[in-house]
């Protein structure tokens, strides 16, 4: 089975009115971003069209990557939004083998859950943001458990954000990592790209880019 994703690069405008807005609003990013995918997906288009995002930011410039299953058309942003590229992912899924040396990139949301008395069994506990090493530790869990060995971490904490709209207060931590792995199950491997890692999907967490390790 042929296994297929469109991943997309807009390269910001910092210029940009609305540009502006959505580095400033999770929600309204989502909703921007979320322009780029077909209508009529259902109640769940984010999840029905398996879109995620992240933003990488340097000194000089933002970018937004964002990867769909579904086709993704940039005509749709808004006018001057930004330049955008896109390719099809498959060729990347076709050379992953168990074996192969690659250097990642992610931004994830890791949180462990609140431990609730007895008398409160069957309830869910808060979601606690991680930091440091234990952070550290819960993504390398994560990656393990879908198909990545890790051999090295750089973590870089972020701006934590908080979803316009959300009434409970609580922040989204995010941290981005860096660093170089192992394929050991290119099938889960594979799954994990196209899912996303983690929480937070839909305010830039779970994207998990790939690319071949240079040779020593």
């Amino acid at each position: 089975m042929t296994t297929s994703a469109v991943l997309a690069r807009i390269r910001l405008n910092p210029h940009s009115r609305e540009v502006q807005r959505d580095l400033r609003d999770a929600t309204q990013m989502h909703r921007t971003l979320m322009r780029l995918v077909p209508d009529s997906l259902g109640d769940t288009p984010r999840h029905a069209a398996s879109m995620l995002y992240r933003i990488d930011e340097t000194d000089r410039s933002s970018t937004v990557i964002v990867q769909a299953a579904t086709p993704l058309d940039p005509a749709r942003l808004p006018v001057g939004y930004g330049h955008t590229d896109t390719r099809d992912l498959s060729p990347m899924f076709a050379a992953f083998k168990k074996g192969l040396a690659v250097r990642y990139r992610i931004v994830v949301n890791p949180v462990k859950r609140e431990r609730l008395p007895l008398d409160q069994k069957g309830k869910r506990g808060k979601a606690i943001p991680l930091s440091g090493p234990d952070a550290d530790q819960w993504w390398t869990r994560r990656a393990t458990a879908s198909g990545l060995e890790i051999h090295t971490v750089i973590p870089t904490p972020l701006t934590p954000i908080r979803a316009r709209g959300e009434n409970s207060g609580m922040r989204h931590s995010l941290i981005r990592y860096d660093g170089t792995g192992l394929v050991t199950d290119p099938e889960t491997l594979t799954h994990a790209v196209l899912t996303g890692i983690g929480r937070a999907k839909s305010y830039g967490a779970g994207l998990l880019s790939l690319a071949p390790a240079a040779a020593a």
